[in-house]
C-alpha cells in the first residue's frame, strides 16, 4: 500500500505515504509504544499498537481510527505477530512475570461490547521472541530464558479453536521444547520455515535446529556477532557489526528443508568505518533493503536487486 507507520516517544502513531512531509493520519495513544503489526485482512488492513501500559489497540488504515483496545498485561506489550493466515495474534513482554497470550483477530477487528475477546494465555513465562511457522499457519515458536544462568530453550505449540458447551475456545498443544547447550552464546534473533524448524544465531554462527533440538547446520559467514536476522518461507538475512550482510534461501530437498548460502556482502555503503549501531535487512524476493546506522544522527538505506 505504500505506507510508513512510524510511534514516537509521546506515543503518538502516525501514518506516512512515504512522498509527503506531512502524516496522513495520527492517533495518540499517550503513553510509551514498543510494537507496531500491520495485519492485511479480507476486512481490510489494520495496524496494532502495543504499549507500556500493557493495552493493545487495533487501528483502521489509513484513517488509524480506532477500532477496539484491550488490556492485555499489567506490563509492556513488546512483541505483536499476526500469524500468517491472519487468525491469530501473538502478545507478549519480555517481563519474566508476564504468560504470552494469543487472540482470535475477529475478535479484535469486530468487538463485542460488553465481551472479552477470545484469547489464551500460554503456560511459558519468560518469552523474549517468537515467530510463526510461515507454511504452518497455526503453529508458533517462542524463545525463552529462564534461571539464573539465564538458559535459552525453545518450545513450539500448536493451535486450534473447538466449540465447547455452546462456545469457542482456543486450546494450544505443545508439540516440542528444547534447551540450548550452556556453552552456546544466548541467541537474540529467530525465524522459522516450515514449522519443524528454527534457525537462530549465536555469536558470529547461524545454527538451523529442529524443533525438538536437533542441529542440521551451522554457518561461519561472519567475523563478527551476527546482530540481526530476518526470515521468511524463501530467505534468511543476517547482519553483523562489521556492516556484512549475508544471504541464504531454503531448500527443500530431503526429510528437513535446509538452508543454502547464497551471496555475502562485505561493507554496506561508502563508509568503510564499523558501525556502532546494529544494521538490519529485509527481503521481499525481488529486492533487499538495509538500513545502516553509523551513529544516532545519520543512516545510510542500502537497496540491491535479487537475481536468480
Amino acid at each position: 500500500m505504500h505506507l510508513a507507520f512510524t510511534v514516537d516517544l509521546e506515543g503518538t502513531v502516525k501514518v506516512w505515504n512515504c512522498q509527503d512531509q506531512d502524516a496522513l493520519a495520527t492517533f495518540p495513544v499517550s503513553q510509551a509504544c514498543f510494537s507496531l503489526e500491520v495485519c492485511l485482512t479480507k476486512d481490510g488492513p489494520f495496524l496494532m499498537v502495543g504499549n507500556s501500559e500493557g493495552d493493545i489497540y487495533t487501528l483502521t488504515v489509513p484513517e488509524l481510527r480506532g477500532v477496539s483496545k484491550v488490556h492485555a498485561f499489567k506490563y509492556t506489550v513488546d512483541l505483536l505477530h499476526c500469524s500468517p493466515d491472519k487468525k491469530w495474534v501473538f502478545a507478549s513482554g519480555t517481563h519474566q512475570n508476564i504468560l504470552p497470550r494469543v487472540f482470535f483477530i475477529e475478535c479484535l477487528l469486530k468487538p463485542s461490547e460488553g465481551k472479552s475477546p477470545l484469547s489464551l494465555s500460554i503456560p511459558f513465562s519468560s518469552c523474549c521472541r517468537a515467530c510463526w511457522a510461515p507454511r504452518r499457519t497455526s503453529r508458533i515458536t517462542l524463545m525463552y530464558r529462564r534461571g539464573s544462568s539465564k538458559k535459552t530453550g525453545f518450545t513450539t505449540f500448536d493451535l486450534m479453536t473447538e466449540r465447547t458447551g455452546g462456545r469457542t475456545v482456543i486450546q494450544a498443544h505443545q508439540v516440542a521444547t528444547f534447551l540450548l547447550p550452556v556453552h552456546m552464546e544466548s541467541p537474540i534473533w529467530m525465524g522459522a520455515s516450515d514449522g519443524n524448524m528454527i534457525v537462530f544465531e549465536s555469536g558470529p554462527y547461524l545454527f538451523l535446529f529442529t524443533i525438538s533440538g536437533h542441529q542440521l547446520q551451522r554457518f561461519e559467514d561472519h567475523q563478527r556477532t551476527i546482530g540481526n536476522l530476518w526470515a521468511d518461507s524463501l530467505h534468511v538475512l543476517t547482519t553483523s557489526m562489521d556492516d556484512s550482510l549475508h544471504v541464504y534461501m531454503w531448500e527443500e530437498e530431503g526429510r528437513y528443508p535446509y538452508l543454502k548460502s547464497c551471496c555475502h556482502l562485505e561493507h554496506i555503503g561508502s563508509d568503510l568505518t564499523p558501525s556502532c549501531y546494529v544494521s538490519k535487512a529485509i527481503c521481499d524476493n525481488v529486492s533487499i533493503v538495509c538500513v545502516v546506522s553509523k551513529n544516532r544522527e545519520s543512516s545510510i538505506l542500502v537497496m540491491y536487486s535479487l537475481h536468480t
